[in-house]
């Protein structure tokens, strides 16, 4: 039992080490091939009479979730997921760490970790901002960054120094945008005739080829390193980022920074390189992870020895939502009989709980 548990941990792969590595074309196909579709639809489309049981997760847009969050709204509904794979005789498939980072990425493209956005709102703001002087929404062929969250990036980032000319021409300064007004726009966008049935897709890779992207785009003339801008947007979602770097423009020009546009692949190195770990291992506090570590009764067979639960936390591993997911999915069944036989509830987090106990869990 012990060398069951401890395989099952060993496979969550650190994050430090290997970076944040997900496809949202990989997720959807593993959304898909675990049956998630029985119970959940995907733009309208799902297998079964049981697509309707869950929500339409490709419809479903702008709902302020972390992976922290998303991660306890999976364990929280595990037991009657399982209760339901059971009666429809669904076998659960394999979900390993990167097949967690996988999905992470599909729901990441369907928007499930941006704040909430309102379609009457980003209307306004798209017309009071000028976006509508120049993009016509019929032409949907325009609008393909909708549907990758560092295309948009890419997109804003190289439109700057065009639309900067522009208003300079009118001689109004470049329209600020905060990030409510870009998640109300991309909502209002996403459900143009043209985009709404557009899938999302997401794919990152995060490793330590960011740099040349950081010097290129002239982020060293403000930030000191990629670490210190990491910790400035600590915890932010890409739309926040994109507003962010909009707004930037002035100053950036102000200081010397060239203005000078990044390929797609520059712009998903830059972003994987000082934003993708530390989004999804969305760590809280360890000392009140702790305590939920104790007040959800995990520390009664982690810390018992004879349950064959390996003692928390453990060294040289990292813990983050989709390690969660991971090992909720691979030992979750097991953990509710072993707490069923000791007279325990199935333990439920909300979000700020999950976060602070994966901050626990990666704590030494």
């Amino acid at each position: 039992m012990i060398r069951l548990w401890l395989v099952i941990l060993a496979a969550a792969v650190t994050l430090r080490a290997a970076g944040f590595n997900a496809d949202s074309a990989r997720g959807q196909r593993l959304f898909e091939t675990l049956d998630c579709i029985q119970c959940h639809s995907v733009n309208g489309q799902g297998a079964g009479k049981g697509a309707k049981v869950g929500p339409d997760l490709g419809r479903v847009l702008d709902r302020g979730f972390t992976p922290s969050t998303l991660a306890a709204t999976m364990w929280n509904h595990a037991p009657g997921m399982w209760a339901a794979m059971h009666d429809r005789e669904i076998r659960a498939g394999e979900l390993d760490q990167q097949a967690a980072q996988d999905l992470m990425a599909f729901f990441y493209a369907a928007r499930f970790f941006e704040k909430p956005g309102d379609a009457g709102r980003g209307k306004r703001a798209f017309e009071a901002r000028g976006c509508a002087g120049c993009h016509e929404l019929k032409a949907s062929s325009q609008w393909e960054s909708l549907t990758d969250p560092i295309g948009l990036l890419d997109a804003m980032w190289n439109h700057r120094a065009q639309m900067q000319s522009a208003a300079a021409s009118k001689g109004v300064p470049l329209p600020q945008i905060s990030s409510q007004d870009l998640t109300d726009m991309l909502v209002y966008l996403r459900n143009q005739p043209g985009t709404q049935q557009a899938a999302g897709e997401f794919h990152i890779q995060a490793a330590d080829s960011g740099e040349a992207a950081f010097q290129s785009a002239g982020c060293a003339k403000c930030h000191s390193s990629v670490d210190a801008l990491a910790l400035s947007v600590q915890g932010e979602t890409l739309t926040e980022i994109a507003s962010a770097m909009w707004n930037h423009a002035p100053r950036m020009a102000a200081a010397g920074a060239p203005a000078v546009p990044l390929t797609s692949g520059q712009m998903r190195d830059l972003i994987s390189s000082f934003w993708a770990v530390k989004f999804f291992a969305d760590a809280g506090h360890p000392a009140s992870g702790s305590r939920v570590f104790r007040s959800k009764n995990c520390a009664a067979c982690h810390d018992d020895a004879s349950s064959g639960a390996p003692h928390l936390p453990l060294q040289s591993r990292e813990f983050s939502g989709a390690t969660m997911v991971s090992v909720l999915w691979r030992h979750g069944p097991r953990m509710l009989d072993l707490m069923k036989s000791k007279g325990l509830a199935w333990p439920r987090f909300d979000g700020a709980q999950m976060a602070d106990l994966i901050a626990y869990l990666n704590s030494k």
